[in-house]
């Protein structure tokens, strides 16, 4: 049997889908798994903010209608880049083991330590009111690109310093670029560091691809997810959540800024259920946060 495997086509998500196949094949031996290369929007428009342009669909839905049209059995995706709200006909069947899931400066050896007035390189609502909360002196311009391209704009110039995902560098080897961010001083993107696989709701893929699940993995995720969907945030929502297994259940921490990182709200809240913890930490934010910040997430 062919397992037909969906992925992006950057060095990154090679990698990525790279990772499932090998667990795949770990856990099913003689399955034989074929990586399909799909471009997508995301890809090719580099000069604009996704938010400007579609959101987090341009990151997923050529690799969507490849699943739903049969052209692949699943689909690998970086979570923190699949929209919330998903397609009826697809389910995320299971997820890799989460990695670090810190952001890293590259260009100075912390925050503090970025020069005044020091020019920074990204993309993200979330890193830039973060950035701008902690330093209103630093001018955020966009940076675009995987990896390779973001480290070229930076040795070129563009920018003082770029913002890049901890897990994403250490699966391309690059374990020693940049310094790792404290989550206390920076919460990361909900989902952020996790891998998932995605398959047609019902397939027989489902059953196969669901023995190469991470539960704690999957279970913080679902529940950062499930604070997102309560918050009606989009991918121009600063926002940075993380969740943990805790004893009992779990434990969720998040973050609401306004864009310019003027004013924010913050808190944590656990128990036994994901949902509810979620939906009760994204009622109890929205209730204290200013109006800059609740405009940006439906309330």
């Amino acid at each position: 049997m062919i397992f037909r495997l969906g992925t992006r086509g950057s060095p990154l998500a090679l990698t990525q889908a790279g990772m499932t196949r090998d667990a795949l094949v770990a856990a099913h031996p003689g399955l034989e798994v074929e990586l399909v290369t799909v471009r997508t929007t995301g890809d090719r428009v580099q000069d604009r903010a996704l938010a400007e342009i579609g959101g987090k669909a341009l990151w997923t839905k050529e690799l969507d209608r490849a699943l739903l049209d049969g052209e692949v059995d699943a689909c690998v995706h970086s979570m923190k880049d699949v929209e919330t709200i998903r397609p009826a006909e697809i389910a995320i069947a299971a997820m890799l083991p989460r990695a670090d899931v810190r952001d890293r400066l590259i260009g100075a050896a912390s925050i503090a330590d970025l020069p005044p007035g020091a020019i920074v390189g990204s993309s993200s609502p979330r890193r830039r009111a973060q950035l701008l909360r902690l330093r209103p002196d630093l001018r955020i311009i966009l940076f675009r690109g995987n990896v390779d391209t973001r480290l070229a704009k930076l040795a070129a110039g563009e920018a003082d310093a770029t913002l890049l995902a901890a897990a994403g560098l250490d699966r391309l080897g690059r374990h020693d670029t940049g310094q790792a961010i404290p989550i206390d001083q920076m919460l990361p993107a909900p989902s952020q560091a996790a891998v998932g696989i995605e398959v047609r709701a019902g397939s027989p893929a489902a059953a196969l691809v669901a023995a190469i699940d991470d539960a704690p993995t999957s279970k913080a995720v679902l529940t950062e997810r499930a604070f997102l969907a309560a918050l009606g945030a989009g991918c121009h929502s600063p926002v940075g959540a993380l969740a943990r297994i805790v004893e009992g259940g779990i434990g969720l921490r998040a973050q609401l800024l306004a864009e310019d990182g003027s004013e924010a709200v913050e808190g944590e809240q656990q128990g036994a259920d994901g949902a509810i913890v979620a939906a009760a930490l994204a009622r109890d934010l929205l209730g204290r946060a200013p109006e800059s910040v609740r405009r940006l997430f439906g309330g």
